[in-house]
């Protein structure tokens, strides 16, 4: 179970900016799937890689250039975007950004 069960979190707030760095908390680690936090200081990025299951990215703060299969797509805080199973994809923080993925398996 989350350390975090059955608390009212914002989940902004959940890790700090590193400069420099990436940082992240994950909050949930099950078979099914996981929900991490990342803070991601500005030109700070995850390489091109592909995952065996789709990918949900939801933008906290700031602003982010994801590719998938080599198409780029801005993605600012209250916006989300789905990155599909074994298609490539890398993000990349244009300013300083906090996002949550969930990944089901």
């Amino acid at each position: 179970m989350s350390e975090l069960a059955g608390e009212v979190v914002n989940v902004a707030r959940l890790l700090d900016y590193q400069e420099g760095a990436i940082v992240s908390r994950t909050i949930i680690d099950k078979k099914t799937g996981t929900v991490t936090v990342f803070a991601f200081d500005e030109g700070q990025g995850l390489s091109e890689h592909t995952a065996p299951f789709d990918a949900l990215v939801s933008v906290l703060e700031g602003e982010a250039i994801v590719t998938i299969s080599g198409a780029d797509s801005r993605v600012s805080a209250g916006e989300m975007i789905v990155m599909p199973a074994d298609k490539p994809h890398s993000l990349r923080a244009a300013k300083r950004f906090k996002m949550l993925l969930v990944m089901i398996r």
